[in-house]
């Protein structure tokens, strides 16, 4: 994993703690709501950080592949 791959998952996960601990969410779908907005933070600035490099962070070497569901074929 890469610095910046590393810097994004810890600002999902920051602004998700900070999301909670703000609206202190009673029940797993209103957690899960605040896990996809944090989430989405830190996706809004990696695709920024990526229109001011001219260059994707994400590449073949630092990224783990989608695992299949035991229904699925390879």
């Amino acid at each position: 994993m890469t610095d910046l791959e590393l810097i994004f998952t810890m600002l999902g996960e920051r602004v998700t703690t900070e999301i909670s601990q703000t609206e202190k969410p009673d029940t797993f779908e209103k957690n899960k709501k605040a896990a996809k907005r944090g989430g989405s933070v830190a996706g809004t600035a990696r695709r920024e950080t990526e229109k001011e490099l001219g260059r994707s962070v994400v590449s073949k070497e630092n990224f783990l592949p989608r695992k299949l569901k035991s229904d699925e074929k390879q």
